[in-house]
């Protein structure tokens, strides 16, 4: 059976009027279906029916995920350009900066030393703070030393001998009593089956480390906690839960990622990159003309004063 568009004028040929006299040409032909009646249809459900809004949900899980992704590729990759183009402007720019601080500092001193004036020794002693000292011996060794020089174990470390043991915690009466009540009480042993004997080593382990620092109060709560017993598995989520949980989790996440991300561009180094995103190396070259200018200025003013 032809379909024609209303209006539109069409032309039969001879084929088509001796068809159109037989018997059952008035009789339309029948519709072919792909499925049969009452079949689910692309989105899950009978044909006709509206989707379910699980279907829904986890559409919408599944492009918050892909959204999430891209996100994170994003924010990594600032990230990672953030971070070398810091370590390019120290390594460039670092000495230069040094040295300006230094000449303020030198300028700084000798003015005070040429006014006496109390207020320009205040700035020149506030100037040659702000120089970057040294690091001395303990800022080196960070806690490796003691007041009597490097640790013992930082000793030992150095000279390849071997590590004293640390000083051990002699637990209290009360510690005591504490631990072998929960021993008795806890003890691995008395596990009817794998997944208790399992959770009651968790538990004995975290008492054994408890007891040998001597730790009374932790003690406690860990009785407190066995004898509330273990805790209840929770209750299976439904389906929809289980999506709306997720999407959830996914929103936080974007949340984090876009603290992050606003920290990195507003971050002093974020600033500077998103004045030449495309050429950050000639960004470099620029700062570091004028920090020369910079540094040319304060020499030349530094040997008018000391002349």
């Amino acid at each position: 059976m032809t379909h024609e568009a209303a209006g539109v004028p069409t032309t039969r040929n001879d084929e088509d009027r001796q068809d159109s006299d037989r018997p059952d040409a008035s009789r339309p032909a029948p519709e072919t279906q792909d499925h049969a009646p009452g079949a689910p249809d692309a989105a899950g459900g009978p044909e006709g029916a509206a989707p379910r809004p699980e279907a829904r949900l986890a559409k919408a899980v599944q492009a918050a995920e892909q959204a999430l992704i891209e996100f994170e590729i994003a924010v990594e990759t600032f990230r990672v350009e953030v971070e070398n183009f810091s370590r390019l402007h120290h390594q460039k720019l670092g000495p230069m900066y040094a040295r300006l601080d230094e000449l303020d500092a030198l300028i700084a001193e000798a003015r005070a030393a040429r006014t006496k004036d109390p207020e320009d020794e205040r700035k020149a002693r506030e100037a040659r703070a702000a120089v970057l000292p040294m690091p001395g011996v303990d800022e080196l060794f960070h806690d490796w030393m003691d007041g009597d020089g490097l640790s013992p174990e930082a000793a030992a470390m150095l000279t390849e001998q071997p590590v004293r043991p640390p000083k051990r915690v002699r637990p209290s009466e009360e510690a005591r009593r504490l631990y072998r009540d929960l021993a008795r009480k806890a003890h691995p042993d008395l596990a009817q089956d794998e997944t208790e004997r399992q959770r009651r080593d968790e538990f004995i382990a975290r008492v054994n480390a408890a007891y040998g620092r001597g730790d009374v109060e932790l003690l406690k709560e860990l009785v407190e906690e066995w004898a509330a017993g273990p805790v209840p598995p929770p209750a299976p989520l439904s389906e929809s839960e289980e999506l709306y949980a997720r999407l959830e989790w996914l929103t936080r996440r974007k949340e984090l990622l876009t603290v992050l991300a606003q920290e990195l561009e507003e971050g002093p180094i974020g600033s500077m990159l998103r004045m030449a995103p495309d050429d950050p190396d000639q960004l470099l070259e620029d700062i570091a003309e004028q920090l020369l200018g910079e540094v040319s200025r304060r020499e030349s003013e530094l040997a008018e004063m000391v002349q």
